[in-house]
């Protein structure tokens, strides 16, 4: 395992992985940092502590049942006991045989559960998905595989993304599942010689899609048989750690940067279409990719020479890098168009700039802040500016010890967004404008709407070897009154 220290200076998200976080750091006061709302109409409370590297927030709509989980394999139910919510575990990985879980979501009364499983002596990954009925008074509800797929390498990096987000498609037939790449930018990890050459293939950087009563499916590395079973989705994405359908029935996702200098990805995702990775990342290409790329930071203002894929030499010349797909147009990530989230550094002067002051659209996020928890107010249920629209959190980024410095691209963070998009005819896309609602959480990494209350849920991990936990928040945005009276009119 990766010490937790050595992550952090790799300038990416440090949840996006596919191995085990633990702090290692020296035992300190654990301090429960409270959120900061950016605009007067919304309410922070802190709802709960969780146990320690939670991931997911979910709810299982056939009850309002609301559960966490964590990445060493927990599904935790949120129970209230003595008019408190407290944690009350029913899964664990020895139930579902997912030592790193990441991705979990309810469809109806059913839970379905994905992640990643270490074989070969902890060389080599397997995705794998499941399933659980849950009913009324089981506790260990039967479960039912959907996935496991073929063994391929893993590596010894921090950027060993794996199997994680989940969503299901409005009209209930479908659910998606990401895998992420097993690399920063398509270079080699072989894992010491285990797996020679081994790049990126058909099981990591792409999206999935599976009838939503699939079972038993074996996954290959063919990409054509995965095509032509229906279940390769969309292809050349580094990492959509969360996707969410806005109210229009389009999906969307955000992936995080590599070790380079490109801006976050947001997509419009659609069937068929190819996203670039690893060949373009933010709209900028991948330097890699050429044969004359020698990693120099001093010619080279998009590398730093502090960065962990530089640190590994994983930037290197490579001249046997994968060419690009033949007749494959890349499609571009949505373009955002500021005040917030917009700050870039540029091709031709190396400089960092905001785009507000340029006028430059942004594809899509400024770099190193690690968007997830994606979501959409799919039922108008949000008031005043907010209605029908999208939202994002940042797990990374914002100022270090206290000081932003604003030629940097990691000048804020640990946020919240609010997403006002418009679709353009001209790019058949979608562009938008990114405003900053929330400041101040520590290390978020999902989000869950109901009605007009979002709960964000954060990592928290251990410090010095104790169990630290993060918390869950509760808050209250404005909400849609008509829609609130509509509400009280049909329970009425």
């Amino acid at each position: 395992m990766q010490h937790f220290k050595s992550l952090l200076k790799t300038g990416c998200s440090v949840l996006l992985l596919g191995i085990s976080m633990h702090v290692t750091a020296q035992r300190q006061e654990v301090v429960t940092k409270t959120p900061v709302a950016l605009r007067d109409d919304i309410v922070i409370e802190e709802y709960m502590k969780v146990e320690p590297e939670a991931v997911r927030i979910i709810r299982n709509p056939a009850t309002g049942d609301m559960y966490y989980t964590t990445f060493f394999g927990d599904v935790i139910k949120i129970e209230m006991v003595d008019g408190k919510p407290t944690s009350k575990k029913i899964l664990s990985v020895e139930d579902h045989g997912i030592p790193r879980l990441q991705g979990a979501i309810f469809h109806g009364n059913t839970l379905f559960l994905a992640g990643n499983v270490s074989v070969n002596n902890n060389k080599g990954n397997k995705g794998r998905m499941v399933r659980y009925e849950l009913k009324n008074g089981t506790d260990k509800p039967e479960m039912t595989v959907v996935f496991n797929t073929e063994e391929y390498g893993a590596n010894k990096t921090t950027f060993d993304h794996g199997w994680n987000a989940l969503e299901i498609s409005p009209d209930g037939k479908y659910i998606f599942v990401n895998t992420g790449a097993r690399t920063d930018h398509g270079e080699v990890q072989d894992n010491g010689g285990e797996y020679p050459n081994a790049r990126d293939n058909a099981l990591t950087s792409n999206i999935f899609r599976f009838p939503i009563n699939s079972k038993d499916l074996l996954l290959t590395t063919d990409t054509a048989k995965l095509k032509a079973d229906g279940y390769l989705y969309a292809e050349g994405i580094r990492n959509a750690y969360d996707m969410a359908f806005d109210g229009k029935g389009n999906l969307f996702a955000v992936s995080n940067s590599g070790d380079y200098d490109h801006p976050e990805d947001m997509f419009w995702v659609r069937q068929g279409h190819h996203y670039g990775f690893p060949w373009v990342m933010g709209g900028i290409d991948n330097p890699q990719q050429y044969p004359d790329f020698q990693a120099d930071p001093e010619k080279d203002p998009f590398l730093s020479k502090f960065a962990f894929a530089m640190l590994m030499k994983y930037f290197h010349n490579d001249p046997d890098f994968p060419k690009r797909p033949a007749g494959v147009t890349f499609t571009p990530s949505v373009q955002n168009m500021g005040p917030d989230a917009n700050e870039y550094r540029d091709k031709a002067t190396g400089q960092v700039f905001d785009g507000d002051s340029t006028g430059v659209a942004v594809g899509t996020f400024n770099a190193h802040a690690s968007p997830l928890g994606l979501f959409f107010d799919t039922n108008n249920e949000l008031g005043k500016d907010l209605t029908g629209d999208g939202f994002v959190i940042r797990y990374a980024g914002g100022p270090r010890n206290g000081v932003a410095n604003p030629s940097r691209l990691r000048r804020e963070g640990r946020d919240m967004l609010h997403l006002e998009m418009t679709y353009d005819k001209a790019s058949d896309n979608y562009k938008m404008k990114t405003t900053r609602m929330i400041d101040n959480f520590t290390s978020p990494t999902d989000a869950l709407l109901v009605g007009n209350t979002l709960y964000v849920i954060e990592y928290g991990g251990k410090q010095g070897g104790n169990k630290a936990g993060g918390s869950i928040w509760k808050i209250t945005l404005p909400a849609n009154e008509k829609m609130a009276k509509k509400s009280k009119k049909r329970k009425s």
